[in-house]
C-alpha cells in the first residue's frame, strides 16, 4: 500500500444543491438491500404491531456456561495488559497506540475473538466479544475502536457470514494473527445514500479479475489495514462487496483524518487507481453488497450498547466519589436535591442500558430470532442516554470536569477524564449509523406491515387493477386488526409474578396496543406524505424504543430477583428498585411523546427552515465574526 502525504490546501469545495442521483434512484438502491422477510421472531417488530410477546425476552437469557468458562481467563488478562500498559493520555496527545499495544493486543488473540478456533481465533461469542470491548474502551477509546472496526464491520465478520470456505481459510488466520481490516463504504457525496457512489469494480475481458477505482472517505483502521471490505458500483445500481488487499498496487492512503476526540485512531481516505482484484476475492454474490453491510450490521452494531453502558459504568462511579467527598454549605453535594437527582437518574437508567445491551447480545448468541430492530434501538437508544450521563457527570464535576486529567494529576487532584470521554464518545451517535438513520431505518421497517397490506393504494405507479386489489385486502385486513388493538387485558392481576414491576409490564401490554393504534392513525391522517412526516415517525419509534427498554429493564430485575444464584439474588432487591425508577421517568416521557405525535409545531419549523436555507433571514446570522 503507497502511503501519500496530504496535501495541505483543500482541493474540496461545496455543491449547492447538488442532486445528481434521483430521490427514485436512491429509494430503489435502498430498497434493494432490505430484508423484506421475517422468518424468525422479532421482540420489537410484535411491540410495534401492538402485541406484548414477554415470553421472547423473559426469563431474561444468560450467558452459556461453557462460553463463560472459556472467556473469563480471557477478559482478566485483557484487563490486566492494558492496566500495565496503556496510558491513554500519551495516546491521546500522540495520536498513536503504540506498537507494543498492538503487539500485546495480537499476541492475546484480540483480532480474533469471534473467529472460529479451527482458523486460529478465540471463538467466542457476541456477548464475551461486547464484553472485550467494553474492557479496551473503558481503558482506552481508541483501542476499543480499533478492535470493534476491525472486527464488528470490518473482514471478519461479513467473512464469516458470507465467505467462502476458501476464502475464511485463506483470511481468517491471517486476521487471527493480527492483521488489522477495515471496512470503506463511505465517500465525499455517498453516505446514508448509496446510490451516489462514485467508485466502480469493472469486470476484466476473461473475467478473471475485477479493476477498482474510486476513492473512500472516513475509513476507520484504513491507514494501517491491511485487508479491506470495499464496496463498489458493478453496474447500475449494483453495489458489490471485495476484499481488497492493501498491498496490492494502486491502493493510496491519501489523508490521515483527525477529529475532536479518539485521536489515537487510524482513520483515512483512501485510494484505489487500476486496482486488480481476483473475481474469487468477491464478497456473496454481485449487486448483494449493501444488503452485506446491512446484515452484517445487525450485529455489527452491537458492540456501541455495550461500550455506551461501559462509559456510563463510569460517569457513575466519578459521580459518587465526587458527590461523596466535595462538600458544600456544610454537606457533600450527593445530599443537595440537585446533584442527587442526576445520579438517581443516571444509576437507574444505567441498569436499563445494560439491560438492552446484554438482551440483544444474548438473543444474538442463542438464534433464532431477528434482532434487526432490536439492535437499531439498543445502539439509537443507548448512545444517546450515554451521551447526556456524560455530559450530567461533567457537570456534577464542574471546573474539574472541564479541565484535563493531566492538568488534574499535575496539580494532586484525581485525574477523571471525563473531558476526554466527552470528547471520544460523542461519535458513537453517529457511527454504524447516526441516529437520524437509526429511527428511519426503524420507521421503515415498523410500517412495512401496513406497506405489504395497503402500500399499492398510495403507490402512484401501481395499476388500477392492483389498487382495487389492495382496497379489498386492507378493508379485509383491517377488519380484524383494528379492533383487535383496542381489545385486551392489559390490568391487574395480569403479571402479578413481577411484583412492584407488574403494572410498569401492564403499561407496556396497554401501550403496545395504543402504538399501533396511533401509527395506523398517522398512515390515514398523512397517507402518502407520511414518509416526510419524519418528526413525527420519529415520536412513534421513540415510544417504541422506550417500551422496549422497559421490558427489557423489567425481565433484568425479575430474572434477578428470582435468581437460583446467590450473589444475582441478592441484587435482585436494588435491581427491582432501579427497574421501578426507570419505567416510571420513561412513563412520563412516553405520555408526553404521544401528546405531540399530532398536537406539534412541526410544519412551522420545517417552514422556519426553509425560508433560513432560503437566505431570507441572513440578518440572524449578523454581528460575529465572519468564519
Amino acid at each position: 500500500m503507497t502511503t501519500v502525504a496530504p496535501d495541505k490546501q483543500s482541493s474540496g469545495s461545496v455543491r449547492r444543491g447538488d442532486v445528481g442521483v434521483t430521490e427514485q434512484d436512491a429509494r430503489e438502491v435502498a430498497e434493494s438491500a432490505r430484508e423484506t422477510e421475517w422468518t424468525s421472531p422479532s421482540f420489537v417488530r410484535e411491540l410495534f404491531n401492538g402485541k406484548l410477546r414477554l415470553e421472547l425476552i423473559h426469563p431474561f437469557p444468560h450467558v452459556d456456561p461453557e462460553e463463560e468458562a472459556r472467556a473469563k481467563p480471557f477478559l482478566q488478562k485483557l484487563d490486566k495488559f492494558l492496566s500495565e500498559t496503556v496510558d491513554s493520555e500519551a495516546i491521546d496527545r500522540n495520536k498513536k497506540i503504540p506498537e507494543n499495544v498492538m503487539k500485546g493486543l495480537a499476541e492475546l488473540g484480540c483480532f480474533g475473538i469471534k473467529i472460529p478456533v479451527e482458523y486460529g481465533g478465540l471463538g467466542l461469542k457476541q456477548t464475551s466479544y461486547n464484553r472485550a470491548i467494553s474492557i479496551a474502551g473503558s481503558h482506552e477509546s481508541s483501542i476499543g475502536v480499533l478492535l470493534s472496526a476491525h472486527q464488528s464491520i470490518g473482514v471478519p465478520q461479513p467473512l464469516k457470514l458470507f465467505g467462502t470456505t476458501e476464502q475464511k481459510k485463506k483470511y481468517f488466520p491471517r486476521l487471527a494473527k493480527g492483521e488489522v481490516s477495515a471496512f470503506a463504504l463511505t465517500e465525499d457525496s455517498a453516505g446514508s445514500d448509496p446510490a451516489r457512489m462514485e467508485t466502480t469494480a469493472e469486470l476484466t475481458e476473461d473475467g478473471s479479475a475485477y479493476i477498482l477505482n474510486g476513492k473512500k472517505l472516513w475509513c476507520t483502521n484504513g491507514t494501517i489495514a491491511d485487508l479491506l471490505v470495499v464496496m463498489a458500483k458493478t453496474g447500475p445500481k449494483k453495489i458489490t462487496a471485495f476484499i481488497v488487499e492493501t498491498a496490492w498496487e494502486g491502493v493510496e492512503v491519501l489523508h490521515r483524518c483527525e477529529f475532536m476526540g479518539l485521536k489515537g485512531i487510524e482513520n483515512g481516505v483512501l485510494k484505489f487507481t487500476n486496482v486488480r482484484g481476483p473475481k474469487e476475492n468477491l464478497l456473496w454474490g454481485e449487486g448483494k453488497g449493501l444488503k452485506l453491510a446491512l446484515i452484517t450490521l445487525n450485529t455489527g452494531r452491537l458492540t456501541i450498547p455495550a461500550t455506551s453502558t461501559a462509559a456510563v459504568k463510569i460517569c457513575l462511579r466519578m459521580a459518587r466519589r465526587f458527590a461523596q467527598e466535595r462538600v458544600q454549605w456544610g454537606h457533600p453535594i450527593g445530599k443537595h436535591d440537585a446533584i442527587a437527582q442526576k445520579i438517581g437518574s443516571m444509576a437507574a437508567a444505567e441498569f436499563a442500558m445494560e439491560a438492552l445491551s446484554e438482551l440483544t447480545a444474548l438473543m444474538s448468541d442463542r438464534g433464532g430470532f431477528d434482532i434487526r430492530l432490536e439492535a437499531a434501538i439498543a445502539k439509537m437508544w443507548n448512545s444517546e442516554l450515554g451521551w447526556h450521563f456524560i455530559d450530567e457527570t461533567l457537570q456534577i464535576k464542574s471546573g474539574r470536569g472541564y479541565e484535563t486529567a493531566t492538568s488534574l494529576q499535575a496539580r494532586g487532584d484525581r485525574p477523571d477524564n471525563i473531558e476526554k470521554m466527552m470528547r471520544d464518545f460523542r461519535i458513537n451517535l453517529i457511527f454504524e449509523g447516526s441516529s437520524e438513520i437509526m429511527r428511519l431505518f426503524l420507521a421503515r421497517e415498523v410500517v412495512d406491515t401496513h406497506l405489504k397490506v395497503a402500500g399499492a393504494i398510495a403507490d402512484p405507479r401501481a395499476p388500477l387493477g392492483a389498487k382495487f386489489a389492495a382496497l379489498f385486502k386492507a378493508g379485509t385486513y383491517y377488519a380484524f386488526w383494528y379492533p383487535a388493538r383496542w381489545v385486551g387485558w392489559g390490568y391487574w392481576p395480569r403479571y402479578s409474578e413481577f411484583g412492584s414491576l407488574a403494572k410498569h409490564l401492564r403499561y407496556i401490554d396497554r401501550t403496545s396496543r395504543k402504538l399501533a393504534r396511533t401509527l395506523f392513525h398517522a398512515i390515514v391522517r398523512f397517507g402518502p406524505g407520511l414518509e416526510k412526516r419524519q418528526a413525527v415517525l420519529f415520536r412513534l419509534v421513540d415510544i417504541g424504543a422506550e417500551l422496549f427498554a422497559m421490558a427489557a429493564a423489567c425481565s433484568r430485575a425479575q430474572t434477578l430477583y428470582k435468581s437460583k444464584d446467590a450473589e444475582e439474588r441478592a441484587q435482585g432487591p436494588s435491581a427491582r428498585q432501579l427497574a421501578d425508577l426507570f419505567c416510571r421517568t420513561s412513563r412520563r416521557k412516553i405520555n408526553g411523546l404521544f401528546g405531540s405525535v399530532f398536537r406539534n409545531d412541526d410544519v412551522r419549523t420545517y417552514r422556519t427552515a426553509q425560508r433560513i436555507l432560503g437566505d431570507e433571514m441572513i440578518w440572524l446570522e449578523q454581528g460575529v465574526g465572519d468564519t
